[in-house]
């Protein structure tokens, strides 16, 4: 609990086992519930969840027999998730789980109803180019759109209040780009706070062509 507001946590994870322990070791004390939604990984990305959950019981382990992306795992997080307050996070270590007060406590003051963390500081590595590109393009597009200023529209570190959580369509990694405009057309209160990046090279692939087309998709209909 945090100023009486329930915290909910989902990590959607696809082939992190060896990232994963680090994350939910990190997780602070306020928060009440973890959801950890295994994407049909390939490798014990469930397995060390399940023992996690063994023993803390905060922590709850979920797999979905077949890899179906990033907004899929989400929306799946979401159904099993209780929170006033729900957090967003990714399973292979680029976001501190302690920064996680960072987004939080905006929405438990009532000054916000949504926060992105807004990657500032990139403390390992630095993205390839081509991802920096996209992430510009994507980020003006979206400004021009919603006609208002957001630094890191493309951000996967996010808090909701849980009345200003949008119903995910998409299943990939436009669901940031749909969530976002959503929940600005339900008029939330957006605000952003700088967040770290750790960002490890040997990790980059996952994204591809076809989200550059996705993400074009979504913000056409949404």
């Amino acid at each position: 609990m945090l100023k009486g507001k329930k915290i909910s946590v989902i990590i959607p994870a696809y082939n992190e086992e060896d990232r994963l322990p680090r994350v939910l070791e990190g997780i602070p004390a306020f928060v009440d519930e973890v959801i950890v939604i295994d994407d049909g990984s390939l490798d014990g990305t469930y397995n060390v969840a399940k023992a996690f959950a063994e023993k803390d019981t905060r922590i709850k382990a979920i797999r979905l027999e077949k890899n179906c992306g990033k907004g899929c795992a989400m929306r799946e997080g979401i159904r099993h998730s209780t929170g006033d307050i729900v957090v967003f996070m990714d399973a292979d270590g680029q976001h501190r789980p302690g920064e996680i007060i960072k987004l939080v406590e905006p929405i438990a003051k009532g000054e916000a109803d949504m926060v992105i963390g807004a990657r500032r500081i990139q403390e390992v590595g630095k993205r390839p180019w081509v991802r920096r590109l996209s992430n510009v393009i994507t980020t003006r597009l979206i400004r021009l759109k919603l006609r208002t200023y957001v630094y890191d529209t493309q951000s996967g570190f996010r808090a909701y209040r849980r009345e200003f959580l949008p119903e995910i369509e998409s299943d990939r990694y436009e669901v940031e780009t749909e969530m976002l405009i959503k929940a600005a057309k339900m008029g939330a209160r957006i605000k952003e706070v700088p967040v770290s990046m750790i960002y490890d090279p040997r990790r980059e692939g996952r994204f591809s062509v076809r989200d550059v087309f996705r993400f074009v998709r979504a913000y056409l209909k949404f």
